[in-house]
């Protein structure tokens, strides 16, 4: 017997990552790489021997949490964030210095196991749980980047490197997760959750360049105040509630322009006593973030209120800046700004801000009218379109039928006496007659109701396939009571709007010769194709009728005739006959040279 081939190496190693996972794999890689990257920094001669080795419990630990992350994403996740924050403030106290990878100021490791967290948390936990994840691993990396060395010792381009690549690298995570989450079956709670999600959805696409800003201020505001340390939470605080309440505002813009106004002046107020106004200058010594989110409330308010119910909010804010920049303009401490040159620059510098947020609310407010009007326009004519293709139904298919229940009444009514046996024919054909215009009734109603297209039914199905079957099928049914003759010389492939106008334009006409034609004997349908159109033509032998047709007229058998026919850019000619009977012609374009709209 002889021995199995040797198993070789790249087999071995395929299999060795299968079972573990190329997440696991990437994170030993990077942890490889930090630890032997960070015993050559502990061992050489730059700075105090060993203290480098005071990054191992930070880098394990959030290995071990991107592993976690593998069953219990959320938990994971969070944990991740609080490790991130702890462990900068012991570098911070303990004056460990920290190297930075593609991310300023974190380790390889670091930045891998966040990525791995950020995607798990996106494809296993829920939408909510995971957005609470994700956000807390952001605001934890960028009190990382900032926080574990001091403002001044990290470069520019270290920090556009950093917001970029970061970025980059959190889009991609979270993508990746929400490609991969499994698509379970809805529930109840599940559509109120996607609910929730459509609504953030539609706050954040309709105000993306809002979020942008205050995305890239929240950044400048944190870098600002980490010289302050734990004094510029509050501040940091009310500017987070500031940009929440900004964005909010797009539902309920009045409320959202006291909230940010009320946020402004409770952070100017408490500004002097922390002594932080020197930290926002230059400018009007008022946080970035709640800059931002004051013009953008001022553009959502305008946007959504008429200008003169606007007015009171808009003092209000401008009021609560103007406090806040006299309060915190000069150096810490309760020092009010009292030179005209720069008050007057400031006044300016506001009113042209708050010009430019008018400006475009009111612009947006204009677009959304115009577009509002194009939506209403579009909606009418697609009512108007409904209506006249039902109108159109239903006196070409229900009237026919109880055209032909009429006259089929009133013939068995003066021959019943004479012939019973033709009363008990036509009564027959009368039943026949009510069930076809019953079930033509009920395709209305399905189709008003939503249940099947406008316009749907047996004929105007089939006259896509073969319209000349559908023409002697129209005939034989006999409801129009006279004897009908058809020539017919039909292609097969006829096109579809052009078979269903051509059926109900035969069908009407054959119902207007059973109600107006008197004493007709015979009536003809012609139909073929010459020179790229179908040309139809139906006329009788009758005269014109001395007494009222059975039934009435309701005058909109031509009007529809009409309507079909100029849809589809033909021509139609209808009137008296050289022999004194009538007689319609139709020319219907095969090619589609307009638009129809059944």
């Amino acid at each position: 017997m002889s021995e199995p081939p040797p198993i070789s190496f790249s087999t071995r190693a395929t299999e060795f990552v299968n079972r573990i996972g190329a997440s696991v794999l990437v994170l030993l890689v990077a942890l490889a790489f930090d630890l032997v990257y960070v015993t050559n920094a502990a061992l050489d001669e730059i700075g105090r021997r060993f203290v480098d080795f005071g990054l191992f419990p930070g880098i394990f630990a959030m290995a071990g949490c991107a592993l976690w992350a593998r069953r219990r994403a959320a938990v994971a996740g969070m944990t991740g964030a609080l490790v991130l924050v702890g462990f900068t403030l012991v570098t911070r106290y303990f004056g460990i210095p920290a190297y930075s990878s593609v991310l300023a100021n974190l380790s390889v490791t670091e930045v891998v196991a966040g990525v791995e967290m950020v995607y798990f948390a996106a494809r296993r936990a829920r939408s909510g749980v995971a957005f609470c994840v994700v956000s807390s691993l952001v605001v934890a990396t960028l009190v990382a980047v900032f926080g574990r060395f001091p403002g001044d010792r990290i470069s520019g381009p270290s920090i556009v490197q950093t917001i970029v690549f970061g970025a980059l690298l959190l889009v991609a995570a979270v993508l990746t997760g929400v490609v991969g989450r499994p698509r379970p079956t809805r529930t109840r709670s599940s559509e109120e959750g996607a609910r929730v999600l459509r609504r953030i959805n539609d706050l954040a696409i309709g105000q993306w360049p809002l979020l942008i800003m205050l995305g890239l201020s929240l950044i400048v505001e944190i870098s600002q105040a980490y010289d302050a340390s734990v004094r510029s939470v509050p501040i940091l605080f009310c500017s987070i509630l500031a940009g929440v309440a900004a964005i909010l505002s797009r539902r309920d813009a009045a409320k959202g322009a006291l909230a940010v106004a009320g946020l402004i002046l409770l952070a100017g107020v408490v500004m002097p006593f922390l002594q932080l106004g020197h930290l926002y200058r230059p400018g009007t010594a008022i946080p970035p973030v709640q800059v931002v989110a004051g013009l953008g409330v001022v553009v959502n308010l305008v946007r959504a209120t008429p200008l003169p119910k606007a007015w009171s909010r808009i003092v209000a804010l401008s009021v609560a800046v103007a406090v806040s920049t006299l309060l915190n303009f000069e150096r810490p401490g309760f020092r009010l700004l009292t030179d005209p040159e720069t008050i007057g620059l400031l006044v300016v510098v506001a009113s042209l801000l708050l010009g430019i947020a008018i400006a475009t609310g009111l612009f947006l407010r204009s677009r959304d009218s115009e577009r509002q009007q194009v939506v209403k326009a579009a909606v009418s004519d697609a009512q108007t379109s409904e209506r006249m293709a039902l109108a159109r139904e239903l006196h070409d298919v229900v009237a026919h039928h109880v055209t032909g229940i009429v006259v089929q009444a009133q013939a068995a009514r003066m021959m019943g006496e004479k012939n019973p046996q033709l009363a008990f024919e036509a009564m027959g054909r009368i039943e026949d007659a009510g069930v076809e215009a019953l079930a033509a009734m009920r395709r209305l109603v399905r189709s008003m109701r939503g249940d099947a297209p406008a316009g749907s039914g047996e004929f105007s199905e089939q006259a896509t396939t073969d319209l000349a079957a559908d023409l002697r099928r129209l005939v034989e049914s006999g409801n129009n009571s006279v004897p009908t003759t058809l020539r017919l010389d039909l292609p097969p492939d006829l096109p579809h709007e052009v078979g269903r106008s051509a059926l109900r334009l035969v069908q009407e006409s054959l119902t207007n010769i059973g109600k107006h034609a008197a004493d007709a004997t015979e009536a003809l349908v012609h139909a073929e194709v010459l020179a790229g159109e179908l040309h139809l033509r139906v006329a009788d032998d009758g005269r014109e009728p001395a007494r009222r047709p059975a039934g009435g007229s309701g005058g909109y058998g031509l009007v529809g005739m009409r309507e079909r026919v100029a849809l589809l850019h033909g021509r139609l000619s209808a009137g008296r006959g050289p022999d004194g009977g009538w007689r319609v012609e139709a020319w219907l374009p095969l090619e589609p040279n307009g638009e129809t709209n059944e």
